[in-house]
């Protein structure tokens, strides 16, 4: 493992924030908070138990166990956060404690054991989970962004029926090597 994971992993976290903050600035302040049933979680639901697993999975990740005492997992599912700032506030503040910990990892440390639920985990296999872990969550919320959105919706990747028009843009390029995050960066 080089460093090069760490930040290709950052950057990948970086694109799936991005994503979340762009379906909620297409959202309004009811729609970050409807649920379609009982069953289902909102936007703002979601957001919280992001919240509350980042925080417990990244403070002291690397001296306690990820899964903390303090954390509630079963309260981040009610629908309590009062406004769109609490929402982002929560929000902001997780992804802060995540980008806080994976700035402070070297190389060496990629390899060391970490808990999760008194699972041993390698620093780089943690990350990974939370790789699979917060796009899954990401994709909730960009799917309830766009039904609640439905022809309004502003396409945060490939615009439907325009795939190619994209690639023929694409391909006029020369190659690049850049990632793919630091391009949508700049297009959106």
């Amino acid at each position: 493992m080089t460093s090069d994971y760490i930040v290709s992993a950052r950057k990948q976290f970086e694109y799936y924030k991005l994503l979340g903050e762009k379906t909620f600035e297409q959202l309004t302040d009811e729609q970050l908070f409807w649920q379609y049933n009982s069953e289902s979680n909102s936007i703002s639901m979601i957001v919280k138990h992001l919240w509350g697993n980042m925080l417990s999975r990244w403070t002291d990740f690397m001296v306690s166990d990820g899964e903390k005492e303090w954390r509630n997992r079963d309260a981040e599912f009610e629908n309590d956060i009062k406004d769109r700032s609490e929402l982002v506030d929560k929000w902001n503040e997780g992804w802060q404690c995540l980008f806080n910990a994976l700035d402070s990892l070297v190389v060496e440390d990629l390899d060391k054991i970490i808990y999760i639920r008194n699972q041993g985990h390698s620093v780089s296999e943690a990350i990974n989970r939370q790789l699979a872990h917060y796009p899954y969550h990401v994709g909730q919320i960009v799917f309830i962004g766009k039904m609640a959105q439905d022809e309004n919706w502003k396409s945060l990747s490939i615009a439907k029926n325009k795939s190619k028009e994209y690639n023929t843009e694409k391909f006029l390029k020369p190659k690049q090597k850049q990632h793919f995050v630091d391009e949508f960066l700049k297009t959106k």
